[in-house]
């Protein structure tokens, strides 16, 4: 049976994000934030969970909070009395902020993890890819009237998103550092070429599009539940690859845009922010290779009556062929 109400829901929630990355003012992109905010919250909401109460909120009083945060800095540009420069860096860095707090980036991730442990699985993937459109955006429009708040911003996402999900066993928990920590390097390839971020901000969509519809399909929210199921070789193979490519390991997909990065931040010579990205890359590969040690190289007992799941063909060969596509994109890219 059609859910039209889900349906119109996630229609608004779509308008809301073309209305911000449309308007010409402001006030549009606010309201377009409004918009996305009160037609997500209902896409939530669950009737048998009880934790999504909680989930729906924490959601609405932390967008709400950075809502009133933005306009109260657009207010403040508008009226200023200072000189244009305070006015200006003033501005960005109230606005980049409360940005910051919408898309659940740090210092301000506090309720990130927390309502992703509360949510399903198509919620986490909405919340770390679509809701995170029109923040990113309106922070691409200041992020250059602050230089000192975007190297600041930098270091301090991809640091807790690489050591915050170390001693972690969720893996919606897990997941939401890993979105930490690629948004920091979206913000640097904001910083040094501010259309590349789209670029990244695609690829990284589509890697995490297989991984959660991998966990979606085996109802996989804890690293110790792999064990409880009996797992083809392709399909440990397959999802050895996901996590591979999304931690940015060659020849996998995910290496071509932290290729990019790389290649920016050594053109204009920010040679620190490159060795942070790489070293925090490497303390992310290391809680990606903990999950999936124990998906791959344990050999777990099979008990007769437990029921055999196992992927269709045409997604395990989807999700293969995707994390594997880096060295044909590189021919024509690089």
């Amino acid at each position: 049976m059609t859910n039209y109400s889900k349906i119109m829901f996630f229609s608004i929630m779509v308008l809301g994000t073309m209305l911000t990355l449309s308007a010409e003012s402001w006030l549009g992109m606010w309201m377009g934030l409004e918009l996305n905010m009160a037609s997500f919250i209902p896409l939530i909401y669950k009737e048998k969970m009880n934790s999504t109460y909680e989930s729906c909120m924490i959601y609405f009083l932390i967008q709400s909070m950075g809502s009133i945060i933005m306009l109260i800095s657009v207010l403040m540009n508008s009226s200023s009395v200072n000189s244009p420069f305070v006015g200006e860096e003033l501005f960005s860095t109230i606005l980049a902020f409360s940005m910051m707090m919408k898309m659940g980036a740090p210092p301000f991730h506090f309720w990130f993890p927390e309502i992703m442990e509360k949510m399903s699985w198509p919620g986490c993937f909405i919340l770390m890819t679509w809701q995170k459109i029109a923040p990113m955006y309106i922070l691409s429009c200041v992020i250059n009237m602050n230089e000192v708040i975007s190297y600041f911003m930098i270091p301090i996402m991809v640091l807790t998103g690489s050591i915050g999900g170390l001693n972690q066993t969720s893996i919606r928990k897990i997941m939401s550092y890993s979105s930490m920590d690629h948004m920091g390097w979206m913000i640097a390839c904001m910083k040094f070429s501010n259309n590349m971020w789209i670029f990244y901000f695609a690829i990284y969509s589509l890697i995490l599009a297989t991984i959660v519809f991998t966990f979606w399909f085996y109802s996989a929210y804890h690293m110790n539940q792999y064990s409880d199921k009996n797992l083809s070789f392709m399909e440990k193979i397959m999802i050895v690859i996901a996590f591979l490519s999304l931690g940015g390991l060659p020849p996998f997909l995910g290496f071509l845009p932290k290729l990019i990065v790389i290649q920016l931040t050594t053109i204009y010579n920010s040679h620190l922010i490159s060795i942070i990205l790489v070293l925090t890359t490497l303390i992310t590969l290391f809680y990606y290779l903990r999950l999936i040690s124990s998906i791959f190289l344990i050999n777990n007992s099979t008990v007769k009556w437990s029921a055999s799941v196992s992927m269709n063909n045409v997604p395990m060969s989807f999700i293969i062929t995707v994390n594997s596509l880096f060295p044909l994109m590189a021919i024509y890219w690089l």
